[in-house]
């Protein structure tokens, strides 16, 4: 038997080298051409380890390390260049045919995209959830800190908003609007596997050169496999990692300057004293001094006619530049990269900087065949130090006053005697000290099973990070602080994550099934700790010796005095099955069970989050196989529940805070009502649904998605009010519901496409409407928080304005205490009166109704122009800028921000005498268009780079945030400003304008 297999074999293995002999024969005869090429993508990289294969052949190569091959194809055959994420391209063999140039296209268009879903991968055209892949010319050539800043107005449903633009600084974020009153509403953020949200850490430690994709799931079905984590959204970010050939080595870096995109001109000289005259005459004030100031020491500088721009003694310039050095390559076994950045920002308020510096290091180890193990480190150097300028106080200075005294100090009071307002600059004479380390280490082994477990693996990740941050300051004389003041305050976060994952995929003939199952675990530990001191003989020492001040204590740190600990764990378990058949019938079935440390021992800390999706592929039907109007049309549609923490830790514990008091003439420490625990929380809860049609028409000409969702979110976790005789003000509970729905549009069009000349637009559009549905069980508003059943969480609630009351006019019987040049309101129920519970109305909404955004990309030769576009409309915004109260007299304000006079009869702004005793808001409309940003780039031609050893290199010119067309009066409408009441000067930072020049250059 043994001889007879034997002499079978023989006889099979002659026969086949008898049959490849004569195929050799009948290629030797056509003519053989030898072709070269390099393969780039879109915005000039090379592309190492692209397939080049001749159809209907097992022959193929593969570009080195510098995007170039050489093959031998016989004349008449077809090659057909691919890459992972790109559009193959076909090119037909001439006898011409000897050097070619391949520009793959990137297939975030095309349905069968792979992309990735959480814990794993699908083609575009198996996804049944709502997975929207951030373009890749986001990620790259944009000045950004963070890479939120590239997604604002990109990417449909997701909502980027910059309250303030201090360097370093994270914008807020939200998907598909609000699901909760009182829960975080950012999404859940997950870098290569392992949660960076609630680690401690931010979007901020991710430096966006190292992003090679990044997925924002929305609805129930893409989120579901994070459970709670994913209630408000999920955004999956996975960084570049090594690639087999030669090491190849990358540079990207630029540099540019910023400067305020819009200023709030506070009034000039002549403007000011006319405003000065003008108060006191409507006061019937008698003029103090022959100069029209208010204060003696501004009329020298008044009769010599010196003045000071107090907004340019306090901005300054900005500085920006990041340079990013990568080395990725390696073996079919082993692959890394690795990249090293640093990022320096100089604010456009003095004091006002950022910097970052940043390594990361990815390995991937093929072991064995069946075992492949691998590594991610990653640390940043987060750096906020220094003093800082009073932009809010700068706007409020007498262009007459003194910025120095005699000895070249700050004068602290610039208008002495007026002490309301000190010098804008006396914060850069502080020495503060802000920073943070995040240092990141992932791992993963991963085990491939055979025979019978075919397409079975087992997958361990597990990620740990520690990250400490330190904040010390000391204000001293110079800062008008004569007795010194020192605090240090120093934090450190640890958390870790374990993921068990066990992942099944096999195909049997027109059925595919692809199986996902989880066990988690993830822990953090928080702890915080700080001293503040008071009363230094002298400035010297700063913060480093604070115990040697008059009186020293223990810092506030998160409400308590000195130190600060808590723990957070997460537990869960998942399992998720994805049904195809024939590339047809889609189907996602998806449970996921939580258990949260944060929930009270009454109840289970348990939650339950189940989830269903089915997809359709119409187009791969019989009926539409051949159509020449459809290419691609999916259907998809969704509904499952996910649930929401929605409480910080510890709110279920009843605990005492401690104070001081006097006893017996000594300090004596007490307890006191604190938090009230309800055993009794669990869950928020929100149940969604999602129906969707993804499509292109027209050989792909036009293509894109509509999404229409619907949210209802109950078991609210809110604070009930409680009698005061409890000892307590209040508890948390589970009441309320939410109720969110919106459409989403993403619309990508080919408008030109010829041999040189190529123009693409991108549109994208969403409109989301939230409501609350109950509140506290009664069917009542709860007036004080402004929470109205049946109307959006945030909303304007205030009197409405109708104009200013002019002389001549009779307010008796409407606002009887109103005189002329005051405001004037309606009186919406008619008693002739103004009252708060009577004539307060909902005048708007405070999140934009719709938002939208356009991309226009021109390609001509190498020549690339990028123009994106963005608006938001339909919100409403109380405007600090137009409110100053009884400081109308004293301080300067906006030239824009006018006022009533008895000659110019003002019908928009009140008269320099109102006094502001309702606490009107002044909302106005904040609606918005902004041209975003601005890329203009150049690849440079393979054939002049050759004999400089480059692979590719490309210059870029690029701008953010270049113009805003607006009705807005201040600074910028997305810019939360505050009022000098509110202490918050820190934050007035308003928008800025970034041109900065760059170039990408990749060595051979």
């Amino acid at each position: 038997m043994k001889y007879r297999f034997t002499l079978l074999k023989s006889f099979s293995v002659l026969l086949l080298m008898m049959m490849l002999t004569g195929i050799a024969q009948l290629a030797s005869a056509q003519t053989k051409i030898n072709v070269k090429g390099v393969v780039k993508d879109a915005t000039g990289n090379v592309l190492p380890g692209a397939t080049v294969n001749i159809q209907g052949t097992t022959q193929s190569t593969t570009t080195d390390v510098n995007g170039t091959f050489k093959i031998e194809v016989a004349e008449g055959s077809t090659l057909k260049i691919s890459f992972v994420s790109m559009v193959a391209k076909f090119i037909a063999v001439t006898k011409n045919t000897t050097t070619l140039n391949i520009v793959l296209e990137d297939s975030n268009k095309q349905l069968n995209e792979v992309v990735v879903v959480g814990y794993g991968t699908q083609k575009r055209s198996d996804v049944t959830g709502s997975v929207t892949t951030v373009p890749k010319s986001r990620l790259s050539q944009l000045p950004v800190t963070n890479v939120l800043q590239a997604v604002e107005g990109a990417v449909a449903g997701v909502t980027v908003t910059t309250t303030s633009s201090i360097p370093g600084r994270q914008p807020s974020v939200t998907v598909r609007g609000q699901n909760s009153i009182s829960a975080a509403s950012g999404p859940f953020v997950v870098v290569d596997g392992i949660p960076l949200t609630k680690s401690g850490g931010s979007l901020n430690d991710i430096n966006p050169n190292d992003i090679a994709s990044m997925e924002i799931l929305k609805d129930a079905s893409a989120v579901a496999i994070y459970g709670a984590n994913g209630s408000q959204g999920v955004i999956l970010i996975t960084t570049k990692r090594g690639t087999t050939g030669k090491p190849v080595i990358r540079y990207n870096g630029y540099a540019g300057y910023e400067n305020l995109g819009h200023i709030l001109e506070p009034r000039d000289p002549a403007s000011f004293t006319q405003k000065f005259l003008d108060y006191e005459s409507q006061n019937h004030l008698t003029q103090q001094f022959p100069e029209p100031v208010y204060n003696n020491s501004e009329r020298a500088n008044y009769a010599a006619g010196r003045t000071i721009d107090w907004v340019k003694e306090t901005t300054q310039q900005g500085f920006m530049q990041d340079h990013n050095l990568s080395v990725t390559g390696g073996t079919p076994d082993v692959k890394y990269f690795l990249s090293g950045d640093y990022l320096k920002q100089k604010g456009v308020i003095k004091g006002y900087q950022y910097n970052r510096a940043s390594v990361r290091s990815n390995l991937d180890v093929n072991v064995t065949s069946y075992l492949s193990v691998g590594a991610n480190l990653y640390f940043a150097n987060n750096n906020y130090d220094g003093g800082r300028a009073n932009l809010l106080n700068a706007t409020a200075m007498s262009p007459y006053g003194n910025v120095y005294n005699a000895d070249g100090t700050y004068t602290i009071y610039p208008m002495a005697p007026e002490q309301l307002y000190v010098n804008p600059l006396l914060g850069l004479t502080t020495n503060q000290i802000n920073r943070s380390v995040n240092i990141s280490g992932n791992g993963y082994a991963e085990v491939k099973f055979g025979g019978v477990l075919k397409g079975l693996k087992y997958r361990l990740n597990a990620g740990y990070t520690y990250l400490p941050t330190r904040v010390d300051g000391y204000s001293g004389r110079l800062a008008n602080t004569p007795l010194g003041s020192a605090t240090a305050v120093s934090s450190e976060t640890n958390s870790y994550t374990l993921d068990n994952l066990l992942l099944y995929t096999r195909d049997f003939g027109k059925h595919r099934i692809d199986f996902t199952g989880l066990y988690s675990a993830q822990q953090r530990k928080y702890f915080i700790s700080g001293i503040a001191g008071t009363g230094y003989i002298n400035d010297e020492l700063s913060f480093n010796q604070i115990g040697i001040g008059a009186t020293v204590s223990g810092a506030s740190v998160n409400g308590f005095s000195g130190s600060y600990s808590d723990r957070y764990a997460l537990n869960s378990q998942m399992a998720r099955l994805n049904y195809s058949y024939d590339s047809r019938y889609l189907v996602t079935l998806t449970v996921r069970r939580d258990g949260s440390s944060v929930f009270g021992a009454n109840t289970s800390k348990y939650g339950w989050f189940p989830v269903a999706a089915l997809g359709w592929n119409v187009s791969n039907e019989d009926f539409l196989k051949n159509s020449k109007l459809i290419n691609n049309l999916k259907l998809r549609a969704s509904y499952g529940k996910t649930g929401n923490e929605a409480v910080s830790v510890y709110r279920t514990i009843t605990s005492d805070g401690t104070v001081r008091f006097p006893f017996n003439g000594v300090s004596t420490v007490g307890i006191q009502a604190n938090n009230l625990g309800n055993g009794n929380l669990h869950w928020e809860s929100t149940n969604q649904a999602n129906i969707a049609a993804d499509f292109s028409v027209l050989n792909r000409r036009i293509s894109g998605t509509v999404e229409y969702y619907d949210s209802r979110t109950t078991g609210l976790l809110l604070n009930r009010a409680l009698p005061t005789i409890t000892g307590y003000n209040q508890v948390v509970d589970n009441i309320g519901k939410v109720a969110n729905k919106g459409i989403e549009v993403t619309l990508n069009t080919r408008n030109i496409d010829g041999k040189d000349f190529r123009w693409e637009s991108t549109i994208v559009f969403a409109a989301n409407k939230n409501k609350i549905v109950a509140l506290y069980g009664d069917g009542k508003d709860d007036i004080g928080n402004k929470w109205f059943i049946g109307k959006p969480i945030n909303v304007i609630y205030d009197y409405k304005m109708t104009g200013v009351w002019q002389t001549g006019e009779d307010p008796s019987k409407q606002d009887p205490v109103a005189k002329p040049g005051d405001l004037k309101f309606a009186d919406i129920n008619g008693d002739g009166k103004i009252t708060a519970d009577g004539d307060r109305v909902i005048l708007g909404q405070q999140d934009p109704k719709w938002t939208g955004g356009l991309t226009n990309t021109f390609h001509y030769k190498n020549f690339n122009l990028s123009i994106f576009v963005q608006t938001a409309q339909g919100m409403l915004k109380n405007n600090a800028d137009l409110n100053y109260a009884d400081e109308s007299g004293r301080r300067n304000t906006p030239a824009a921000v006018g006022y009533w006079t008895p000659t110019n009869n003002s019908n928009e702004f009140q008269s320099l005498t109102y006094t502001n005793t309702r606490g009107y808001g002044y909302p106005r409309n904040a609606s918005y268009t902004r041209i975003k940003d601005v890329t203009f780039s150049y690849v440079v031609p393979q054939r002049l780079l050759d004999k400089a050893g480059i692979s590719g290199l490309t210059f870029y010119l690029s701008g953010r945030n270049l113009k805003t067309f607006t009705n807005w009066i201040g600074w910028d409408p997305e810019a939360n400003y505050s009022t000098r009441g509110s202490g918050d000067w820190v934050n007035n930072y308003p928008q800025t304008r970034t041109i900065i020049l760059g170039a990408n250059i990749s060595l051979k």
